[in-house]
């Protein structure tokens, strides 16, 4: 693949994407994998299943894709080979209609309008095409097998809702998140997913999307992502720091808009003297008594748990009529109708933060010379 593409993600355990919304398929290649991992098959589906699942029948796209993930390369007798593994997800549920109706128009807060002209016009319009957060289920592919890497490090994952349409959840522990994230609250007779490991405000953020979809309008979100148990050290200061992959890797999810660590934007108001993470000795290891830098300090992992908040704005296709501008004639026209989508990010979008999350825990820890180049399991 050319460098110049923003395909790629990765420099010693490398995903490229392909595929579009309303193509054949999308997909991952991995270059990087160590030979002789048995191939997390059902890993890789649950992830799947987690992407697809639908917050509630009302608020979330009807567009249902049951993927199964297909393996092309890199993969003999249920082990990684060491050789470049593709994997792909086949679009089934695939309707054009619309957006034939409306390939002239830049949908406000769409990618149209820039990508028109970066493209000349001739890339795939159909349900977003390269910016549809369809193609995320490749690189939730390749985040499974990244996960499935990290855990010979003890290394854990965990994302779930902390905000929805201004309702914020309180403060809650990794067993709670464990236990609440795919739990689902029954609301107005209907069954909600949230994703929130607090389960009060759980029930309130499904009440912010009923209230939302009353007033034909959508929501935002915000996702924290933690990783548990990270060895120390890991990152490629000053230009490929630890945060500064990973804050690259969380843009790349569609609708993203703000990234922050630990304290983020909130330390900007407060002293040093409260913000700084003493160090302590407990049980013969270097620790913090607190960590406000979310786990990592000069561009490294320090050893305590890294906590990011992954900020998505509101979903941009409104369910109602707006005017926008025909990108050809230069006229304003109507835009009718939004084609097939959520009304908010919500907790679809954890499958995405948590795999890209994993796939630069995954390259850091290779390039750290953690992670074997042959993985010899029984």
């Amino acid at each position: 693949m050319s460098s110049l593409t923003g395909d790629t993600l990765g420099k010693a355990f490398r995903v490229t994407s392909f595929g579009e919304s309303h193509g054949a398929c999308v997909g991952v290649i991995i270059e990087g994998c160590p030979a002789g991992l048995e191939f997390p098959v059902a890993q890789i589906q649950k992830e799947l299943d987690r992407r697809n699942r639908k917050v509630h029948v009302d608020v979330s796209t009807p567009r249902v894709e049951k993927d199964t993930p297909e393996v092309l390369s890199g993969v003999f007798e249920g082990r990684t080979t060491g050789a470049p593994i593709c994997l792909i997800a086949r679009n089934k549920d695939v309707r054009s209609e619309y957006y034939e109706a409306i390939k002239d128009l830049a949908r406000p807060g769409h990618a149209d309008y820039p990508a028109f002209v970066k493209y000349g016009g001739f890339s795939d319009y159909r349900g977003g095409g390269r910016f549809s957060y369809r193609v995320m289920a490749g690189i939730v592919m390749a985040g499974a097998l990244a996960k499935r890497l990290l855990g010979l490090l003890n290394v854990e994952e965990l994302g779930h809702v902390v905000e929805l349409g201004g309702v914020k959840a309180s403060t809650v522990s990794p067993e709670e998140i464990r236990r609440n994230v795919d739990a689902t609250i029954k609301l107005d007779g209907g069954e909600f997913w949230i994703g929130c490991g607090d389960l009060k405000a759980a029930v309130d953020m499904a009440k912010a999307l009923l209230e939302a979809k009353r007033g034909n309008d959508t929501l935002g979100t915000v996702i924290e992502a933690l990783a548990l148990n990270v060895p120390v050290g890991l990152g490629e200061p000053p230009l490929d720091s630890l945060d500064g992959d990973l804050a690259k890797a969380f843009f790349a999810v569609p609708s993203v808009k703000g990234v922050e660590f630990g304290l983020g934007f909130r330390a900007a108001a407060l002293t040093g003297s409260t913000t700084i993470d003493r160090y302590v000795v407990k049980e013969g290891r270097i620790t913090s008594e607190t960590n406000h830098a979310g786990g990592i300090l000069g561009g490294l992992s320090n050893g305590l748990p890294i906590v990011a908040r992954v900020a998505f704005k509101p979903i941009s296709s409104l369910p109602r009529e707006q005017s926008t501008v025909n990108m050809r004639t230069l006229s304003m026209e109507p835009l009718r109708g939004r084609g097939r989508f959520d009304l908010a990010a919500g907790a679809r979008a954890i499958p995405a933060v948590e795999a890209v999350m994993a796939i630069t825990l995954c390259d850091h820890a290779l390039r750290a010379g953690l992670l074997p180049r042959v993985v010899k399991e029984p």
